[in-house]
């Protein structure tokens, strides 16, 4: 490629990236919405194969979504409010438990002397004022991001309407797409979506069943042990386990304090880490291979680096899309990585020979 125009290509992709950067609060309803297209584009296919209109097989494929979400959000609800008000009744045990034996053996352990009054109750009139003006401070911050609030209420309504358009519009948008590339490049380039389409596709279908079977075993094992709250600690670090070791750090912490504020704690706690050792054990050597495979092939190291960066750049919605986006990186950087080795074959016989 001749230098001028390799610099004028780099220059474009630095001010593309950040013209991106500027506009990431209004691209990110957008984003999230051509990810929910593309995850729901191979339902509607299936429809339209059974003689049904593009658009009767999309509003089919939104009844279908909001109807399996309306029956989970049923059988889970009530289970979840069963067990947040066991949380609430029990609370009075666990500040008990706070005050006559966690208070005493963490000030022996300092060597300082407790006063006469060390209940939670002196500690929480003493700094009700402070939490009054903390909270005082975070309704003022509110109200002054309020664009900020309305921002992400429009983007929560628009998702939906401009996910519906883009589905009922994919296959003519990638047959437009596709005719906009060179004839040249058009097979390399084909090749190239079909590549990322397969390891995104897998990733993501394998990621929601490894975060599914791990919600399960969570839930049974912590169940079997008679913890508290079993099931929805084992949900909960089940759903978030899309992010390496969170889903393990975030149950063992909750389940372990839960499991620590109980009378005779030391066995339920080597139940505790005995579950999710297991559980992890199995996510490692069946799961994910047999779930997902090696179609992203990042590091979770870099994994976690995508969701923080993700998080950092566009909030919320940034956390939930950074392993996909990550997944298509790597696949294009693979592919960049081959063909200049097709191209510079004798940098590949100098790694060969340095090895």
């Amino acid at each position: 490629m001749n230098p001028g125009l390799r610099t004028n290509w780099l220059i474009a992709i630095v001010v593309v990236g950040w013209v991106l950067y500027l506009l990431a609060p209004v691209l990110t309803p957008f984003v999230a919405s051509a990810l929910l297209a593309y995850i729901g584009d191979p339902l509607a296919d299936r429809l339209q194969k059974l003689k049904m209109p593009r658009t009767l097989a999309v509003v089919s494929v939104f009844i279908l979504t909001f109807v399996v979400l309306g029956l989970l959000i049923l059988l889970i609800g009530p289970l979840i409010r069963t067990q947040v008000g066991a949380l609430l009744d029990a609370l009075p045990g666990i500040i008990a438990q706070v005050e006559q034996v966690w208070l005493p053996n963490i000030a022996g352990m300092l060597d300082l002397e407790l006063g006469e009054d060390v209940g939670l109750g002196a500690f929480v009139a003493q700094y009700g004022d402070m939490a009054s003006t903390w909270a005082t401070k975070v309704l003022v911050g509110l109200t002054q991001s309020g664009g900020a609030v309305v921002t992400a209420v429009l983007s929560l309504f628009l998702v939906p309407i401009i996910t519906f358009y883009l589905l009922r519009d994919w296959d003519m948008i990638l047959q437009r797409l596709a005719a906009l590339i060179p004839t040249q490049q058009r097979e390399t380039i084909v090749g190239l979506a079909r590549e990322t389409d397969d390891a995104l596709g897998g990733f993501l279908r394998g990621q929601l069943l490894v975060m599914l079977a791990l919600a399960v075993l969570y839930s049974i094992g912590l169940g079997l042990i008679g913890l508290e709250f079993a099931i929805a600690i084992g949900v909960v670090s089940g759903l978030v386990s899309f992010v390496p070791y969170l889903g393990l750090v975030f149950g063992i912490g909750l389940a372990g304090v839960t499991v620590a504020l109980e009378p005779d704690p030391l066995w339920k706690l080597v139940g505790v880490v005995a579950t999710f050792s297991v559980a992890q054990a199995l996510e490692g050597s069946v799961l994910t291979p047999k779930l997902v495979g090696d179609r992203i092939g990042l590091h979770p190291v870099l994994i976690i680096f995508a969701v923080a960066a993700g998080g950092q750049l566009f909030g919320f919605f940034g956390v939930l899309l950074a392993v996909p986006v990550a997944a298509v990186l790597s696949v294009l950087v693979r592919f960049a990585y081959q063909r200049y080795l097709k191209e510079h074959p004798e940098v590949l016989v100098e790694l060969s020979d340095d090895t």
